[in-house]
């Protein structure tokens, strides 16, 4: 006979639920898709490539959201449906059927509960990975292409699309550093936890002497920041003051009260324009020049934000986060988390799930403070 306590498991899963369902909102996400649906449906959705593709997957991944959601709240009433008959009847199989089904509903709400930890302000981006070789020389820059193959068969298993943006190959084997994105929404918040510095140890398939070799790289994780072409000004954040043009360039100008200044009080930039003939040329023309510099302002600012985020990842000794050791044993081990793996061979082929769930409620609970 079954050796749990069913009503008690069945009411922690449906509390879990309702814990994720608070958070998740389906009624929100049914809204969403809807509004999404529609966009998707427009005749002229793909004359932008770039705007249909982002479309598209955020449909995708709400609606997978949502159907997640829906059946593990039907797996749970088929269990508890299971465990009544079981035990009407009798019947020791169909309860340690249902025993094998709470553990794994289980499994799938922690995975699901993991979604819920991601509130940062830029968890639910898209992601931008780079790889580095660090010290090690040749393995190094083989054990970069090793981790760049791992997040992108990672990636591939879910269905995310990716994007390889820049390579640069080592001389004998490997990468010196490789960049590309992950296209799905929370790719940041998902790997974000793998940002640091990776070690390998194995026998170095370099080394004609057959010695363990330790080589290092380091992983940085940076949200992938919007761009856009064009900036709004509120005009309550515009200071226009409009004088006498000076120089050359006819009675028209010079007697006239055509020149413009326009001062963005938020930031103290200041944009003079006096070459036109009219003042309401020369505001065309300075709000144009002002919207350029602030471009710049917002660019230069989200850099700076992307540097701050993907911190400072020495690839040496002292600060390694994560080891794979292929020699004289096999074992992967996150040393924040303490999570391990004994199957390398399925780590290095993408099966890196249970290192992130790790790496996110190691996070949550102040583990990196």
């Amino acid at each position: 006979m079954a050796t749990i306590d069913f009503p008690a498991e069945i009411k922690a899963l449906r509390s879990t639920l309702e814990s994720i369902e608070a958070v998740s909102d389906p009624t929100a996400l049914q809204a969403k898709i809807a509004d999404l649906s529609e966009q998707a449906a427009a005749p002229d959705l793909w004359d932008d490539p770039e705007q249909g593709q982002k479309v598209t997957s955020a449909l995708s991944s709400a609606q997978a959201e949502l159907d997640r959601v829906k059946k593990l709240s039907q797996r749970i009433d088929d269990v508890e449906t299971l465990v009544e008959l079981g035990n009407e009847m009798e019947d020791a199989d169909s309860l340690t059927e249902a025993e094998a089904d709470v553990a794994a509903i289980r499994k799938d709400l922690d995975a699901l509960e993991v979604r819920t930890l991601l509130s940062g302000e830029y968890d639910a981006r898209e992601a931008v990975v780079t790889i580095r070789a660090g010290a090690g020389g040749v393995d190094a820059a083989d054990f970069a292409e090793m981790l760049m193959r791992m997040y992108l068969r990672w990636a591939e298993r879910h269905g995310y699309p990716t994007k390889v943006m820049d390579t640069s190959y080592a001389e004998e084997a490997g990468l010196k550093s490789a960049t590309f994105e992950v296209n799905t929404p929370y790719a940041f918040g998902n790997l974000s936890v793998e940002a640091g510095t990776h070690r390998l140890v194995r026998i170095s398939p370099f080394d004609n002497q057959g010695r363990r070799q330790t080589s290092f790289a380091a992983v940085e994780v940076v949200p992938l920041i919007e761009q856009t072409d064009s900036i709004e000004i509120p005009e309550s954040e515009l200071k226009i003051d409009v004088f006498r043009s000076s120089g050359p360039g006819g009675q028209s100008v010079n007697t006239t009260d055509s020149a413009v200044r326009m001062t963005h009080i938020p930031t103290g930039t200041v944009v003079s324009m006096q070459n036109e003939k009219s003042q309401i040329q020369n505001r065309a023309a300075a709000l144009r020049v002002m919207q350029s510099r602030l471009l710049l302002i917002r660019q230069q600012e989200e850099a700076a934000k992307k540097k701050e985020l993907a911190g400072d990842i020495k690839a040496s000794w002292g600060d390694q986060m994560r080891s794979y050791v292929l020699q004289p044993y096999q074992m992967v081990k996150d040393l924040r988390t303490e999570h391990e793996s004994g199957n390398t061979q399925a780590v290095f082929d993408g099966a890196i799930d249970d290192f992130i769930e790790a790496g996110i409620r190691w996070r949550r609970s102040g583990g990196n403070d």
